[in-house]
């Protein structure tokens, strides 16, 4: 079954291209959708998979890079120079199903993956493949608070636009963002459906927050290797290991790596583009007040009573 066979019942403006269509109760492209399909009908989830889940823009490449770093720290110490983030994009290292593996009608032979296989996706969890969500491999969550989440992806989509065009008014992406037509949104849906599991499956789902992580990131790193298995041993501790993989995944670095200054590991999307600020309150530098008001109702009628609460400023 083709995208351009699914029947859609609704379109809406997007913002990197003309339109987006509503599948599966989710927003995406339908070349997303094509991608989407064809993961449903050939993955085939592992117990011992890894699934690196997010929203666009709220911390997707750094959480590659440390779950990468982790995992593989036996072979590549985060001191070594050989190191293969030093060299690759996290993007290349841990492969997007929708922008990597099944794009463009590919249908990938994953038998030969080294474990445990490691894969990443913006899909929200209620569309993941079943396979996934009835096995016990592992889901990596994180998200960031919806304020910079929307600055991050809206700067980032003028970037990707042709120079022919005129730029995203951020007044009308607010409106959109507000309204739930985003990439994978509404945002609150795809939040509250691994939060949700999270909670009904500790084991299954850890759910993290760039705000958090960013605070103590130390803490949430021992608390990602526990939760994949490869917990940091007393000597690891001792020698520093958590802080060589928080420094050889950290913003300054990642973002002044040669390998991320050009070419492009996403699709057409230029990797020099990945990397803007990292901060968290750069909101407050774009939102006007009634802008904040807007999205802070939003906020607490869609996510009120969940539990789900964020740190707006570091």
């Amino acid at each position: 079954m083709s995208a351009r066979n699914c029947c859609f019942q609704f379109l809406e403006r997007g913002w990197r291209t003309p339109y987006i269509y509503q599948f599966q109760g989710f927003w995406c492209q339908p070349k997303e959708i094509q991608a989407i399909l064809l993961f449903h009908k050939h993955f085939q989830a592992r117990e011992s998979d890894i699934i690196l889940a997010t929203i666009p823009k709220s911390g997707t490449t750094w959480l590659k890079a440390l779950a990468f770093a982790i995992l593989n720290r036996k072979q590549f110490p985060a001191f070594s120079n050989n190191h293969p983030l030093l060299v690759s994009n996290p993007h290349d290292l841990v492969p997007f199903f929708e922008y990597k593996l099944y794009a463009n009608n590919q249908i990938p032979d994953l038998s030969k993956y080294p474990e445990p296989r490691t894969f990443a996706t913006h899909i929200p969890f209620q569309s993941l493949e079943e396979s996934i969500k009835k096995s016990n491999c592992k889901i990596v969550y994180i998200c960031r608070n919806p304020f910079d989440t929307f600055i991050s992806s809206w700067i980032y989509c003028n970037k990707l636009r042709a120079e022919t065009l005129p730029p995203l008014l951020r007044e009308d992406c607010f409106n959109m963002y507000c309204n739930g037509a985003i990439g994978f949104g509404p945002f609150w849906d795809h939040m509250l459906g691994y939060w949700k599991e999270s909670l009904e499956r500790p084991d299954k789902v850890l759910f993290l927050k760039y705000e958090d992580m960013k605070e103590d990131t130390s803490f949430h790193l021992k608390k990602l290797a526990k939760f994949l298995g490869c917990p940091f041993s007393m000597e690891e501790e001792k020698e520093r290991v958590i802080e060589d993989i928080a420094k050889l995944c950290s913003f300054e670095k990642m973002k002044n790596l040669e390998v991320n200054k050009s070419g492009k590991s996403i699709m057409n999307f230029e990797n020099r583009h990945l990397f803007r600020k990292g901060e968290v309150g750069d909101w407050m530098n774009y939102l006007s007040p009634s802008m904040v008001e807007q999205l802070t109702q939003v906020m607490e009628e869609k996510l009120g009573g969940s539990g789900l609460e964020f740190k707006l400023l570091s």
